[in-house]
């Protein structure tokens, strides 16, 4: 089966791996992510970002089945033209992506359909709206409606204190983009659960836990992420109701956008939080989580390619997922997220990796006359899979180590000193003793 994917960063590499096991791969890629270029027979570079510029590059090909990723790509509508070329598509069209790049559409479906979860929210217009919905909630989180790469909420208490903060932040996004969503600050314990969906039906992936803070102890600015662990069908902190809440919300979602007219087929990511009042949607997304697709695909016991082909064509086979542990760290150049070294050579030593029994997925990279260059932005995710969770994460400790150059990663991501204090945290939440 000839199978196309658009995308290149390490996510991509890591969907890319497990469909070369049992398909002929193509990719379209922004630039040449060296290990993508390996597995495919053959590919090409374009604007991923521009459906018109991918169906130029892959004119008078025909390919089985195709694959678009990044969030940015499904806004554009590459899943769209994917179809229009004369493949089965087992991405989200743009219509349906739109879960994730109109944050005030989500808002919307979820009232209008009922669905639970939601935090008390206000999309608004004005600063005037703005100040009245901030004094109203209190602590609160302010987020553009539009994509970010996960870098565009700011949280009171974590990013301002004062609420002229706090306005002087709304006023520049509806400056920008005419309006912002208000909503109350959640406390708690967040997670990403993971389904596939052929527009009717869901199949879960194992829960994840992702860091987006970019130092230790959870400090500093957001990021794209800078690791995630899983371990099995719970995370350490999360109950079995907690589950069952979030895989509701899940099937809720994909009802009510058939219901709509507007079916979601593909991979949906919801990003949760455990509260002391139950499970709370922060977000969704339309595709694969970074780097939390590198956790779940690496469990994935079935062939990948067989469950896009059922979800393109409407009748989704739920697939096994191993219970091992996982630890992804990603590396990043130096100074990232803030002034992040860029065309700088990195190198890795496989031979140390194979030992180490980690896996290396290439991120934001570049290949040049046999060198591999930064980019800016994160640089390699570092994986490692056991039975347990401390064995996981040291293999990915481990993995790291065998990558040299300007590069660096957040060392506790996936220790169980980490992972305790979330527990300990989360108990305390919940007013439960320990």
């Amino acid at each position: 089966m000839k199978v196309l994917i658009v995308g290149n960063g390490a996510r991509e590499h890591a969907i890319a791996e497990k469909l070369a096991q049992d398909c002929e791969l193509y990719a379209v890629m922004s630039k040449k992510n060296p290990a993508i270029a390996q597995l495919s027979k053959e590919y090409w570079i374009s604007d991923i970002e521009n459906a018109e510029a991918v169906g130029k590059a892959i004119a008078g090909r025909e390919f089985d089945l195709g694959f678009a990723s990044p969030d940015a790509t499904l806004a554009a509508g590459v899943s769209d033209i994917l179809a229009k070329c004369g493949m089965l598509v087992a991405s989200p069209s743009k219509e349906a992506a739109r879960i994730e790049w109109d944050k005030s559409f989500m808002r919307s479906l979820l009232e209008r359909h009922k669905i639970r979860g939601s935090p008390k929210h206000e999309v608004v217009t004005t600063v005037g709206d703005a100040r009245r919905v901030v004094k109203d909630l209190g602590m609160v989180a302010i987020k553009p409606l539009g994509l970010t790469g996960g870098k565009g909420v700011k949280i009171s208490g974590d990013h301002f204190s004062e609420i002229d903060e706090g306005m002087e932040y709304a006023k520049s996004l509806i400056d920008k983009d005419g309006s912002v969503l208000i909503e109350e600050k959640l406390v708690g314990e967040e997670f990403t659960f993971q389904c596939f969906s052929d527009g009717s039906r869901i199949a879960t992936m194992p829960p994840v836990q992702d860091h987006k803070r970019a130092f230790e102890n959870d400090l500093g600015p957001n990021t794209g992420g800078m690791g995630s662990y899983s371990s099995g069908a719970r995370l350490p902190f999360t109950k079995e109701q907690d589950m069952d809440e979030a895989k509701k919300i899940l099937q809720g979602v994909i009802h009510a956008m058939k219901k709509d007219g507007n079916p979601f087929r593909g991979v949906l990511y919801g990003q949760f939080m455990v509260t002391a009042h139950g499970v709370k949607i922060i977000e969704f997304n339309a595709r694969f989580g970074d780097p939390e697709a590198m956790n779940v695909i690496s469990l994935l016991e079935d062939s990948l390619t067989n469950v896009f082909l059922s979800i393109a064509e409407g009748q989704l086979s739920n697939p096994s997922f191993s219970d091992d542990c996982t630890v992804v760290k990603y590396m990043v150049p130096q100074g990232y997220p803030d002034k992040p070294l860029k065309d700088a050579a990195v190198s890795i030593d496989a031979s140390g990796i194979e030992s180490s029994g980690a896996k290396v997925y290439y991120a934001s990279v570049y290949e040049e006359k046999g060198k591999i260059l930064t980019t800016g932005s994160r640089a390699f995710g570092v994986l490692g899979r056991a039975g347990n969770l401390q064995d996981a994460e040291r293999i990915a400790e481990k993995g790291c180590s065998c990558i040299s150059g300007p590069v660096w990663h957040r060392p506790d991501i996936g220790t169980m000193g980490l992972i305790s204090r979330k527990v300990e945290r989360m108990r305390s939440i919940r007013g439960e003793s320990s």
